[in-house]
């Protein structure tokens, strides 16, 4: 997690800035978004809070995501789906921005086919953007780091 932390330093000195702050929904990078904001000393006066959505049954019980949002073929681990967490975890949380992932940190890939290495992150708020991760390998940990920064990373382009 060390890597992340002058990231989530540079998040948290342009949220202060700004007077903003955020809310986190993350998957396959387990609470390391969180983790690294969390981090920063005074982390409360941008950080609202987040959730681990591991499951299905997470996004229903702690995002409160109706099962009707996957009518059409939404599912996780897609641009689509990580802005809806996005945009679900700023709302819930009142919060200016919503930062969210969803992937295969590995070492196999998900039920859906996304090979190990697949991420989706997005944010919402002000602006919205997503995009998708490939790494090309397995390794769980490294994974879950290169998810965590370009999500941070992510905002960090929004903030400008």
């Amino acid at each position: 997690m060390q890597d992340l932390l002058p990231l989530a330093a540079r998040v948290a000195e342009r949220l202060r800035a700004r007077g903003e702050s955020v809310a986190v929904a993350e998957s396959s990078t387990g609470g390391l978004i969180s983790a690294a904001l969390v981090a920063i000393p005074g982390a409360s006066d941008f950080y609202i809070g987040g959730a681990v959505i591991y499951t299905r049954k997470s996004s229903r019980g702690l995002m409160q995501v109706p099962d009707e949002a996957f009518a059409n073929g939404l599912r996780a681990s897609t641009e689509p789906y990580a802005l809806l967490m996005a945009q679900t975890a700023r709302e819930r949380m009142r919060a200016t921005w919503g930062i969210a992932e969803t992937g295969a940190s590995g070492p196999t890939g998900n039920p859906y086919g996304d090979a190990a290495g697949h991420s989706c992150v997005a944010i919402a708020g002000p602006a919205e953007k997503s995009l998708t991760i490939e790494t090309g390998h397995g390794d769980r940990s490294a994974n879950m780091r290169v998810f965590s920064a370009r999500a941070l990373e992510l905002l960090l382009e929004a903030l400008g």
